[in-house]
């Protein structure tokens, strides 16, 4: 057993993996919680797919691919947030729009680079095999960023996902830390990118978190646990992906997955099958 967890860590590039896997799973665990309140999984796929062109414009400017997704990323979280402020464009559309609208724009300039050579799956379903130790650096920084400012902005960001209406009569900046939420899913999202992908990011993002969310009702405790277990189930998942020869990034959702069932079916305090047994058989007093 000992040996099954040993000898993938005799080769470089798989402990550059665990550390890139770990690190994206502990800061978009920990983002997660507030995805999943705020219900922004739609922002987060529109976030997540709107870096796609600013990968590409990188690539065209011989530039860093992270860096181009992430200036595009934030980019793409200010539109949306301007958008959204105008009552006469809902939320849902205003998404929408800049989702399909930068995508189609990858698209387009994919199209127009005849020499664009690289294989285009490592964004969308990520790499994380072949992260080097610059990725890591940068995750560690990025991913350091996002955790500093929730540590920092804890009170302000949870009074603003409950109740923004309360929060802004209590003069808080609502417009400024939602802009701030907006920023910080991209930096996190830059930091899955090699692990997971565009198309998988947004998995690790709400899964874990609602995971967490099944096992507690404490807001604090609920982004502490979905930061561990978006961390450990990159692990695991990272491992099942060597064993199985499968593809990193589908096995680490997937085991995510797997854990958010079998939560849901057994967990202690919400399991289906455990408030059914709690349940007393009818006619019993």
């Amino acid at each position: 057993m000992l040996e099954w967890i040993t000898e993938p860590l005799s080769f470089a590039f798989f402990r550059n993996a665990l550390v890139a896997a770990m690190l994206s799973g502990l800061v978009s665990g920990a983002l997660g919680g507030y995805v999943v309140l705020r219900g922004l999984a739609f922002i987060g796929d529109a976030l997540a797919h709107g870096i796609f062109p600013g990968l590409v414009i990188a690539f065209l400017l011989g530039t860093s691919f992270l860096f181009g997704g992430l200036v595009f990323g934030l980019l793409i979280a200010l539109g949306i947030a301007l958008v959204t402020r105008n009552r006469q464009v809902s939320e849902d559309t205003a998404i929408g729009v800049f989702f399909s609208g930068a995508f189609a724009l990858g698209v387009v300039l994919i199209s127009r680079s005849k020499g664009y050579q690289r294989d285009l799956s490592s964004f969308l379903v990520g790499d994380v095999l072949s992260a080097t130790t610059q990725d890591i650096m940068l995750g560690a920084i990025v991913g350091g960023a996002v955790l500093l400012a929730l540590f920092f902005f804890h009170k302000e960001l949870q009074l603003v996902a409950f109740d923004p209406t309360t929060a802004a009569a209590m003069g808080y900046p609502v417009f400024g830390l939602e802009l701030l939420l907006l920023a910080l899913i991209t930096l996190t999202i830059i930091t899955s990118l090699s692990a997971v992908g565009t198309v998988l990011v947004i998995a690790m993002l709400i899964t874990p978190a609602a995971t967490a969310r099944l096992l507690t009702k404490r807001f604090g405790t609920l982004l502490l646990g979905g930061a561990l277990l978006g961390a450990a189930e990159s692990i695991v998942g990272l491992y099942v992906s060597w064993y199985a020869n499968v593809a990193a990034g589908g096995a680490i959702v997937l085991v995510a997955t797997g854990v958010f069932f079998l939560t849901l079916l057994v967990g202690p305090r919400q399991g289906v099958l455990t408030r059914a047994l709690r349940k007393p058989a009818r006619g019993v007093p």
